[in-house]
């Protein structure tokens, strides 16, 4: 009797899927890949085998992956200190090849194989494939006097996104595959620039009209001023913590890049929790959802 109770309690779950397995069908869930479930071996293969799942029911997942932590720790054996300013990375000539062979030549071939291994079909992609992301140069800018032009800040070859091949993507989605994009960009002159990997997922999510994009972090979602998970809130909301200062430090790139996304067409963008078993499953195929929800 425990048996089949157990089973029926299973046939629940998989019924309350269903509605979102048919709203999502066929259509393109864009997840920006990162943080703590990047390094967590239990965490890692439950992400491939959500994103297998995805796949195999008919929804087109596109990975963008981050690789800071990664990048940080070959930087400090190579004796090489990280620099961060309003959440970017510093990016000198050296710390870009190093950014790029983490990048591409580790991080990105890791999870393809991951995926593969689960039973999907992953393709790995950087910016110069198919010139996937052309990138021009990113300066930040800080106001210091209210009043006056505020001071341009150089932080090296750090990219911002032109142009995403969107073509290049769809044509594997259609055909079986699952893209894996590396963040790095190219430039006019076939120079490479680092650029932030929500910032690329927020891109290439408008570039494909993507259903959802998810941003998988190491915290709940997005805290309010009393330190609470806000689920849900709108363009007007998220500028308001951003002008009080609620919204800094890594989630402020972030956030811009989910607004960005939502008024260049995206329907919904979410920033969850990567720290949680199966987080792209519970996002997408359950009425909860977890983490917070980012509409117009």
């Amino acid at each position: 009797m425990e048996h089949i109770q157990s089973s029926m309690e299973r046939a629940e779950i998989l019924m309350e899927a269903l509605p979102y397995i048919k709203r999502f069908y066929n259509k393109t869930i864009v997840i920006k890949y990162g943080g703590h479930a990047m390094v967590d071996d239990e965490l890692k293969d439950k992400f491939a085998q959500d994103v297998v799942m995805m796949k195999y029911i008919g929804i087109n997942p596109v990975v963008v992956h981050g690789g800071g932590p990664q990048i940080g720790t070959l930087l400090k054996k190579l004796g090489k200190e990280s620099k961060f300013i309003q959440g970017m990375r510093v990016t000198d000539e050296e710390t870009m090849n190093i950014v790029e062979m983490v990048l591409v030549g580790m991080v990105n071939q890791e999870i393809v194989g991951l995926i593969n291994r689960h039973g999907g079909n992953a393709v790995g992609l950087s910016g110069k494939d198919g010139n996937l992301i052309k990138a021009e140069k990113y300066y930040l800018s800080e106001e210091k006097v209210k009043n006056t032009p505020p001071e341009i800040i150089d932080i090296g070859l750090v990219g911002k996104v032109k142009t995403i091949n969107s073509e290049l993507i769809i044509s594997l989605s259609q055909n079986s595959f699952i893209p894996v994009i590396a963040p790095t960009g190219i430039g006019d002159a076939g120079e490479t620039y680092n650029i932030n990997a929500d910032i690329v997922a927020g891109e290439v999510a408008a570039a494909l009209q993507a259903d959802k994009l998810l941003l998988l972090t190491d915290v709940e979602g997005v805290l309010g001023k009393d330190k609470k998970l806000i689920n849900a809130m709108n363009n007007e909301e998220a500028m308001k913590l951003i002008e009080n200062g609620v919204v800094e430090g890594g989630m402020f790139p972030k956030v811009k890049c989910c607004l960005k996304a939502l008024k260049n067409g995206v329907k919904k963008a979410h920033i969850i929790d990567g720290r949680l078993r199966h987080a792209i499953l519970l996002e997408v195929f359950t009425d909860k959802g977890i983490g917070t929800e980012i509409v117009l």
